[in-house]
């Protein structure tokens, strides 16, 4: 069947999400917390899913990186030698008229863009860090931030995972860990919000090598999402000029997704030089407290960090803007195989008992191996239809023919293609299809 795929719309995804257990607004009862959401269901098994093949692609795939969970708070000096506490801040203004607040460098008059009226306040730097006590007292001295990212517990770690795994450079560390930032214009549903989590990867290459080492992981990045199964006419390159560097840059590149809203940043992939670690090594006060020695050459050095930085919630979004769409008689979520929530449907055609023992036999011999979901309610084409829209892409459906030869129905989502499967073997021909998504 031909797809008549529409345009996507932030508002139906909303919708679906909030229908089929993907993503609630957080505290709705008492009117929701703005820029703060719940994951339902199945978006907590498709956020699962998002890390897990994050994890595998960067830590179980290679030989070269090893992985960190490090603590949400940390010392302060953290994030005084990182730049932050300084300068990690964005313009804001207030409309004195609607009391609205907004990016200053993102608006492009002088008048509000709520009211519309000429009432902006001059442009004034807003911290985005969270601050909170540490302690029973609250003084100065007990003031901690929520981390604004992850990787800062990877560099301060560069040496206790150096030497604990005897890593030799180049080797990179990865984490995916919760981040705070107090954004003045939160919004576009998941895409920017408050509370995210961080999928990061920090690469420690020996300096005059970095050059080389950012190529390579941005080729490995593009690939790792035409993995994801995302379509690869909305994704593209953008380079960062002089004007969009960061200060701890000396090169950055952005994989963008085009987005109902707009092409925006799914990614971002850079060459840190070894502004982090030497940074670190001044503000902690201990000599070579984060170097590297290399034995064969006799030399030691400050190591290049090469980054890729990724939101969890954001490609969860942007994967499930990518399977949205519409046909004539159904609205299908096209997750690729490896993420979507449920695996499979089960269904007995009808409710008669040989059907119902069958189907329910099918479904205890996949629930162990593969998340599923069995569904005896309404026609078999409404049962169908539902699984569609939740992006289960197998459909599994015991009928006469299974209580006269023991071989069920397996229907793909996606081609609508139908398998005559014997029941012994359903488990592994799933598996098999799991396994070979592209």
């Amino acid at each position: 069947m031909a797809a008549k795929k529409s345009e996507t719309t932030m508002d139906k995804l909303v919708s679906l999400c909030k229908r089929r257990g993907y993503i609630f607004q957080s505290s709705e009862i008492y009117g929701g917390l703005n820029s703060c959401y719940d994951y339902g269901p199945l978006g907590s098994e498709l956020k699962r899913n998002v890390k897990d093949f994050w994890w595998w692609w960067m830590t179980r795939r290679r030989d070269d990186v090893d992985g960190l969970d490090a603590s949400i708070l940390m010392h302060p000096r953290v994030w005084e030698a990182s730049g932050h506490v300084e300068g990690f801040t964005d313009p804001l203004v207030d409309c004195k008229n609607c009391k609205q607040r907004f990016r200053a460098d993102q608006i492009d008059t002088s008048a509000c863009p709520n009211c519309g009226k000429d009432t902006l306040t001059e442009a004034r730097k807003f911290n985005l860090m969270f601050k909170t006590q540490m302690g029973p007292v609250e003084d100065d001295g007990s003031e901690v931030f929520l981390r604004p990212e992850t990787a800062q517990g990877i560099f301060v770690n560069f040496t206790n995972v150096q030497t604990a795994m005897r890593r030799k450079v180049p080797f990179g560390i990865a984490q995916i860990g919760k981040a705070f930032r107090n954004e003045i214009t939160p919004g576009n549903f998941v895409f920017r919000t408050r509370e995210f989590e961080q999928m990061e990867m920090q690469f420690f290459v020996k300096p005059g090598t970095d050059e080389q080492w950012f190529e390579s992981w941005r080729e490995d990045r593009m690939a790792y999402y035409n993995a994801l199964g995302l379509s690869p006419d909305k994704l593209r390159w953008h380079e960062h000029g002089p004007d969009e560097l960061a200060h701890y840059a000396r090169a950055a590149y952005d994989i963008e997704y085009e987005f109902p809203f707009g092409w925006q940043e799914l990614e971002g992939v850079h060459n840190r030089t070894d502004f982090d670690l030497r940074r670190h090594n001044e503000y902690c006060g201990k000599k070579n407290a984060l170097t590297y020695f290399d034995e064969k050459n006799s030399e030691r050095y400050v190591p290049f960090v090469i980054e890729t930085s990724a939101g969890c919630d954001r490609t969860l979004l942007t994967c499930l803007v990518d399977a949205y769409r519409e046909e004539e008689d159904r609205v299908v979520l096209g997750l690729a195989p490896r993420l979507a929530p449920i695996k499979a449907g089960v269904f007995p055609l009808v409710k008669k008992e040989g059907m119902v023992a069958a189907a329910k036999d099918v479904y205890e011999r996949l629930k162990p191996v593969h998340k599923s979901f069995y569904d005896e309610g309404g026609s078999i084409g409404r049962r169908y239809r539902r699984q569609d829209e939740a992006g289960t892409p197998l459909g599994i459906t015991a009928d006469g023919q299974t209580v006269e030869d023991g071989t069920v129905t397996i229907r793909e989502r996606d081609s609508m293609a139908q398998h005559r499967v014997k029941v012994d073997e359903v488990v592994g021909w799933v598996t098999r299809f799991i396994e070979d998504d592209d």
